[in-house]
């Protein structure tokens, strides 16, 4: 890995795009693996709600950080860039070439930037703000962190909870702002990089991830979250598709409506994904039902 001969190609993108078949494609044109990019395929008990690439697929190109972990497990992006590192390590070994395909956009950013090296939170202190956040809501949050933390206040990350909690964890582990250690600095990574983003029209999009969740129940994903049932606390465990079916297993929803929130939760978390990638200048966008989509990936090399 110390050659700028070798290129990691990223296949990025919403969910229910069609990542997979094109990086299978492109792995198999050249010759090399996929390393996943997905911050719930790796683990080996959720497969139908993660649309886990299938036998079939896995089959087809040789696939790193797929069942590869348990839900027990706790991963950070730190971890992945580890892990992603090593995977591309073996693959450039004996191929100038290797894939990485996902939609976890701080997974790929962390593997091509670096991520900056951040002290671990007291997790009774994190669990204590969540429970407070339960009870009392993002106002309660905002305020707490305006009062605790005014640098990541003025950051005007303060509409997403899951930010916020992380943020007023951090403060009161270690007495400092995470704005600290958020260097911005890009890691000098030794080989190139070729980012793609897949999209479709949004009725399109909007019409495959829908499919995709009646194709999931019928697959039997009510079956496999009743299996997880008795872990539905863990935290890999609150992820679209698992938390709707589990709050109906609760009798918070019917299973219909508990289906049609998994459709709308999994349409918000397309838009999210798409935002984040547009924000990065470096990928080259195509759509992924263009019939020359593998020529125009290759003609970036």
């Amino acid at each position: 890995m110390n050659t700028k001969a070798h290129t990691v190609f990223v296949i990025a993108g919403p969910t229910a795009v069609g990542k997979t078949a094109i990086a299978i494609q492109l792995a198999q044109h050249l010759n090399t693996s996929i390393i996943s990019a997905d911050s719930r395929q790796c683990y080996k008990e959720m497969s139908i709600g993660t649309a886990k690439p299938s036998t079939e697929d896995l089959a087809a190109a040789q696939h790193y950080f797929i069942n590869s972990h348990s839900i027990a497990d706790h991963i950070t992006a730190a971890d992945y860039e580890e892990l992603a590192l090593d995977y591309l390590k073996q693959i450039f070994h004996h191929n100038d070439y290797a894939v990485v395909c996902g939609g976890t956009g701080l997974y790929i950013k962390a593997l091509c930037e670096g991520i900056d090296d951040m002290p671990e939170v007291n997790k009774t202190i994190k669990e204590e703000i969540k429970l407070n956040y339960e009870q009392h809501g993002t106002t309660w949050l905002q305020n707490a962190i305006q009062k605790e933390d005014p640098l990541f206040y003025n950051s005007g990350e303060i509409q997403n909870p899951i930010r916020l909690i992380r943020a007023l964890s951090f403060i009161r582990s270690t007495g400092k702002s995470i704005t600290t250690f958020q260097t911005g600095k890009k890691k000098e990574r030794q080989f190139r990089i070729i980012k793609v983003a897949l999209d479709l029209p949004r009725e399109l999009l909007y019409e495959r991830i829908n499919k995709r969740v009646d194709i999931m129940m019928q697959e039997g994903l009510l079956d496999e979250v009743k299996r997880l049932y008795p872990y539905k606390e863990l935290k890999n465990l609150h992820t679209v598709g698992y938390s709707e079916l589990f709050d109906y297993l609760d009798n918070k929803y019917t299973l219909e409506e508990a289906v049609d929130k998994i459709k709308q939760h999994s349409r918000n978390y397309a838009k999210r994904q798409l935002t984040w990638f547009r924000k990065d200048e470096e990928y080259n966008w195509l759509r992924a039902d263009d019939k020359e989509v593998l020529q125009k990936i290759l003609a970036l090399k």
